[in-house]
């Protein structure tokens, strides 16, 4: 099975936060852990602790392009921030944008006129843009209809940070409203640190299957964010595919790879390291 995972962070300073390992993590050691684990490609995010982590993320897409993808940042108060986003995927790897918008004033942007060039220009140029924003997902909504074209995904499950058992779905009926908007995908990332009983974590299927079933194997993505988790990377793939027997065969395949490669239009096993 060709497994694609949709989230990961490299980064060589600054202080992660506290649910991250506390080490560097670059390119090298991502790439043996995938072999080890069986993960073909993942997606970088670039973490906000590290200033140079988009450029860290350039060269590893740079000498690893069947490996590495990109879900890149820059200022969205940058003055030039128009001449970035136009040139945006010309970047090696670069394969669209990721950002955290949980914050009082990102609900102001969120609810308002702040981001409409944002939207509208990655649009216009088919730029995915993930998004981590659980305090505010009644405000996707309407982004996502008034732009029909622009793809969306939210980030793991829309769960609060650093939420576990209950708490960690509390936001499910905002959650499931997305779902009705065909250009707004979910990443299920992260899934084991939701999670309070042991691995493989059956308390909660449940609402991995609920999410499932809302948005179906095209909108929902696997990925490990690998190192916020106490489990291994290979651990992290069996619980879904081992341990998720909701899905059918062609599902899974789906989710665990082909199906995010569609969405953010990349094709890295036509391209050679």
């Amino acid at each position: 099975m060709f497994i694609a995972d949709a989230h990961i962070h490299l980064w060589e300073k600054g202080t992660p936060r506290s649910a991250h390992r506390q080490l560097p993590y670059m390119s090298g050691e991502a790439l043996k852990d995938m072999d080890q684990a069986g993960v073909n490609v993942a997606i970088i995010q670039p973490p906000a602790w590290d200033p140079d982590a988009n450029a860290i993320a350039i060269e590893a897409a740079s000498k690893h392009p069947s490996r590495f993808g990109i879900l890149g940042n820059f200022s969205l108060q940058a003055p030039n921030k128009l001449e970035i986003l136009s040139d945006w995927k010309n970047q090696a790897g670069m394969l669209g944008l990721r950002y955290i918008l949980n914050d009082p004033l990102h609900a102001q942007w969120l609810g308002g006129a702040e981001l409409n060039w944002l939207w509208s220009m990655a649009q216009e140029q088919s730029i995915p843009i993930a998004i981590a924003a659980s305090s505010h997902l009644p405000l996707l909504g309407p982004i996502a209809k008034k732009h029909p074209h622009l793809r969306l995904i939210i980030d793991h499950l829309g769960v609060p940070l650093d939420a576990r058992g209950e708490r960690a779905f509390s936001h499910m009926n905002q959650l499931m409203e997305l779902a009705q908007y065909p250009n707004v995908a979910i990443k299920a990332t992260a899934v084991p640190s939701y999670a309070e009983d042991p691995y493989p974590h059956p308390g909660i299927q449940a609402q991995l299957k609920r999410i499932f079933n809302a948005f179906g194997a095209n909108r929902y993505f696997w990925g490990s964010d690998i190192t916020k988790l106490n489990c291994s990377w290979l651990e992290c793939i069996e619980l879904f595919t081992h341990h998720s027997a909701w899905m059918k065969p062609s599902e899974l395949e789906r989710v665990m790879g082909k199906a995010l490669l569609e969405y953010l239009n990349w094709e890295p096993e036509l391209t050679k390291d």
